[in-house]
């Protein structure tokens, strides 16, 4: 599961945040209606945890997430040639799917924010925000059994199957953080990011290419486009992570770094072979980082050169990612919303 919804400025994107309010604009009708479906006090959590209600069921006026994963859904689909609107139901599947991700994600980290306010399982405890998880993932699939749409059920098992590599890479990623410093390689760390994050937005642009009726080549590449791009997104998060600004992030400087957590940038300096990535595995071996150690080993991962080397990966995984989309839309024209997206992704301040 992944942690890749920090919040981001207003301006970033340009053409792509146009057109993340678009998608948000035709999608939320749907992701709203399905969440009311849900019993009472499953469905009071979901709500604030998607920031329509505050703590008390009142209504509340926050945003519910960024979408670039739905906005890759439909994308995907009008890069292909398919009117985007027969693809909305498989847009707010994936994003149920990604919100079920967060709500397990806060609680295995024991992240006290989100979107700037308490996350869910801090103001209405673990049990609730951990079955209203379960509920929203039922709900994605539910979305799409009840899709008449002819690409419905190749959407549902392609999700199902996400959703399982998804919880494969949560699990590494747990067990990373039972490991020594020195235990972890930088090939696990990719593959682990990879199943985390680039699955579910290789997903999405898979299920966009689906409702679009494109061949088994094209539903491939676009799977790729969307892992590629995932991988860029997810490096760039894990240097937010470090170095992100808590007003545009909602999370404490350094939260990554005080968790111990062996993220891309972190894994990159441990394995330099340098004496910084030397010192930040000492601190890294001690139980509790201060603000303080927190601060020397960001220090440590700079020096060794691991925000780097993350920036020059994010950069190469885009391309790649480039690459896979063109042989799925040769005309660069088609896939602009999609390029849009991309750039979006990398191109986030921290």
């Amino acid at each position: 599961m992944t942690s890749t919804d920090r919040a981001g400025t207003a301006e970033e994107g340009g053409g792509a945040a146009a057109l993340l309010d678009r998608t948000r604009h035709v999608v939320n009708p749907q992701l709203r209606s399905t969440v009311e479906s849900l019993p009472g006090s499953l469905r009071r959590v979901a709500m604030y945890h998607f920031g329509w209600v505050h703590a008390d069921g009142s209504p509340a006026t926050g945003q519910a997430g960024k979408a670039i994963r739905p906005a890759l859904v439909l994308a995907a689909a009008g890069a292909l040639g398919a009117d985007p609107a027969a693809a909305v139901r498989g847009a707010a599947a994936v994003e149920l799917a990604h919100n079920f991700t967060l709500l397990h994600d806060d609680i295995v980290d024991e992240d006290a924010t989100r979107r700037n306010r308490p996350t869910a399982w801090t103001v209405f405890g673990m049990p609730d925000a951990l079955v209203a998880g379960d509920a929203m993932l039922a709900l994605a699939l539910r979305v799409l059994a009840d899709d008449p749409h002819p690409a419905s059920a190749a959407a549902s098992a392609r999700l199902a199957a996400c959703v399982v590599e998804l919880c494969a890479g949560q699990q590494a990623d747990c067990a990373f953080e039972g490991r020594g410093p020195h235990d972890v390689s930088l090939d696990e760390c990719l593959a682990m990011a990879e199943a985390k994050t680039g699955a579910l937005l290789g997903a999405s642009c898979a299920l966009g290419a689906l409702y679009a009726g494109a061949g088994e080549e094209e539903v491939a590449a676009m799977d790729a486009f969307g892992r590629e791009a995932g991988l860029a997104f997810q490096l760039i998060d894990d240097l937010i992570g470090i170095w992100g600004d808590p007003e545009h992030t909602g999370k404490p400087a350094g939260a990554d770094l005080a968790a111990h957590k062996k993220s891309l940038p972190v894994v990159a300096a441990l394995t330099s072979g340098t004496p910084a990535g030397a010192e930040l595995a000492r601190l890294y071996a001690q139980p509790v980082l201060d603000e303080k150690d927190v601060w020397l080993a960001a220090d440590a991962v700079e020096r060794a050169g691991g925000r780097d080397w993350a920036q020059a990966e994010a950069g190469d995984r885009m391309a790649r990612a480039l690459h896979q989309l063109s042989r799925a839309v040769p005309d660069p024209g088609a896939a602009g919303d999609l390029l849009s997206l991309a750039e979006f992704v990398t191109r986030r301040t921290y």
